[in-house]
């Protein structure tokens, strides 16, 4: 591993390590005070890997939900990932052996980072984008561990602590709303999910707003 390569990668996670750090945690206190060993936290940040969905994960479990349940609202919570993978085909079939493992880690803010890299020659190989998947996945874990050990040692009201998820969501939109020219995606996004929102009501309206903002991008990208 090139020490370059790991310096410019770990520089460029280390807003996902803040964020990912203390939602870890938050994700770690939710598993002990749903009475659920520091086993889960660690097992679920390596092997599912999907904040939103371990986060939802805990109350599947806390009302003993049925496999099928689970499979399906996994499919949907994580749908939108199917449109991130889009945009990453032709640069993750030149991976190689890492290609699986990439595919994996892409989560929204390992997404948003590799795509602000676009056009940047000196980060664009595949080591950094290795690294930066690798690293955040790290910080996801380790914060998952710190919050399991926290909360099992000191008692917590863990209410309201899953918004964290949220709250780190709203701030990647502001981010990538201050650093980019065009904010007409941003809009078809608000639009598309408000509109859907109301016909789809609060626990369908994500895929079918995903749907509805891409068709109208892809429609106003043949335009120009």
């Amino acid at each position: 591993m090139n020490i370059v390569n790991f310096k410019k990668a770990f520089v460029l996670t280390i807003p996902v390590f803040l964020g990912y750090i203390f939602l870890g945690m938050a994700f770690g206190i939710l598993v002990v005070t749903n009475g659920f060993s520091i086993d889960v936290s660690f097992l679920s940040s390596s092997l599912i890997y999907a904040g939103s969905m371990q986060f939802a994960l805990m109350a599947f479990l806390k009302e003993n939900a049925s496999l099928i349940s689970i499979l399906v609202m996994t499919f949907f919570i994580n749908s939108r990932h199917m449109f991130y993978g889009l945009s990453l085909v032709e640069r993750y079939n030149n991976m190689g052996k890492l290609k699986p493992y990439m595919i994996f880690s892409l989560t929204d803010e390992t997404y948003a980072l590799i795509c602000s890299l676009k056009g940047k020659k000196d980060y664009e190989n595949n080591s950094i984008l290795f690294l930066i998947s690798l690293l955040n996945q790290i910080y996801w874990v380790i914060g998952g561990l710190i919050g399991s050990i926290v909360g099992s040692v000191i008692p917590f009201n863990a209410t309201g602590i899953d918004f964290a998820m949220t709250a780190l969501f709203v701030s990647i939109v502001v981010d990538q709303y201050r650093n980019s020219e065009d904010h007409f995606p941003f809009y078809v996004g608000i639009l598309s999910g408000i509109i859907c929102l109301i016909i789809f009501k609060a626990n369908n309206f994500l895929l079918p707003s995903l749907i509805l903002s891409v068709l109208i991008l892809i429609i106003r990208n043949k335009k120009l």
